[in-house]
């Protein structure tokens, strides 16, 4: 009877285990109103208060969006999935946010692409999934800006392909600002990938660190080894220094604004440059007028958007 009893308690203790499969879901909440995704909001993050632009939501319920909670790296990390209301099998897209930790989250109102604009590509016949990273929204662990959080990136895509409206053969990317790195950090590690998207693309922060001390700062307080061998750690995640590595198959379409202040176009041009000598097939668009975040420009960029993953996933 004893032996019996350590058995069951053996087996209770190693079922958590298997059932933490990486890009397994834990949770799925769905969010049909913009007031639901307040409260969401509020109850996850611990937020008293939250202030989004309800213009940036027109689209909002028009699709289906849910808030999840996933395993990566056995952290349970946050995120949402955004999908068509209509039955059908869709093509499915990686969104990979801006900013570092709760700065330029998914739900931060300064976002340059947000929820808004998600459920805008859901509508339009996408399955979307996008995380906050380890650490943020309320989520488990530490974001590393690049590091391991590349991970949770990874992990989104077995969890697309157990949603029943997700078609992973016909796999893109998306990502803005620093998302953009986080993109062609994933880019090396998958196969996946059918076409990408990038907009105020962060390609060398190596420039970017010496350009604004301030995020030299902010940096090293949460990539590890930052201080200990600072010109590895950025060169690791600037795709300029590495843009051999990139396969050719996968086309990019990179969204630049001319009055990018905070990755200036000489930046992109410099990194156009380097896709064209290692033939890395690339559409650039600049906006005249245009900033980081494009917002003068939402409905044009968009306009590029669709006519991209429409050619390369429908």
């Amino acid at each position: 009877m004893h032996r019996f009893l350590i058995l069951l308690m053996l087996q209770f203790l190693v079922l958590p285990v298997f059932s933490q499969t990486d890009g397994s879901l834990i949770d799925k909440v769905e969010l049909k109103t913009f007031e639901a995704l307040v409260d969401y909001i509020k109850a996850t993050e611990a937020r008293d208060s939250v202030e989004l632009d309800p213009s940036r939501f027109d689209y909002f319920e028009k699709a289906q969006v849910y808030g999840i909670t996933y395993w990566s790296d056995s952290l349970r990390v946050k995120g949402f999935l955004l999908q068509p209301k209509k039955p059908g099998k869709y093509p499915a897209i990686i969104y990979n946010r801006g900013g570092s930790l709760e700065f330029g989250s998914l739900t931060h109102p300064i976002a340059s692409i947000g929820l808004g604009e998600l459920s805008r590509f859901a509508h339009r016949g996408y399955v979307i999934a996008a995380s906050q990273y380890r650490g943020n929204g309320g989520g488990e662990g530490q974001e590393e800006y690049g590091g391991r959080d590349i991970n949770d990136v990874l992990n989104l895509i077995p969890l697309l392909a157990s949603q029943p409206k997700a078609d992973t053969s016909k796999l893109g990317m998306f990502g803005w600002s620093r998302g953009s790195m986080t993109s062609f950090l994933t880019l090396k590690r998958t196969d996946k990938i059918k076409a990408m998207a990038i907009g105020g693309p962060s390609t060398d922060i190596s420039r970017s660190a010496v350009d604004d001390p301030l995020l030299d700062e902010w940096w090293a307080e949460f990539i590890p080894n930052y201080n200990v061998n600072k010109k590895e750690v950025l060169k690791k995640r600037s795709a300029i220094y590495w843009v051999h590595e990139l396969p050719k198959t996968v086309p990019i379409l990179i969204l630049q604004g001319e009055n990018d202040t905070a990755i200036y176009t000489d930046y992109t041009l410099d990194f156009a440059k380097e896709l064209s000598k290692h033939k890395v097939p690339y559409r650039l668009v600049k906006y005249v007028g245009g900033t980081h975040s494009l917002k003068e420009f939402r409905d044009a960029y968009f306009g590029e958007l669709f006519a991209w993953f429409e050619n390369y996933l429908k």
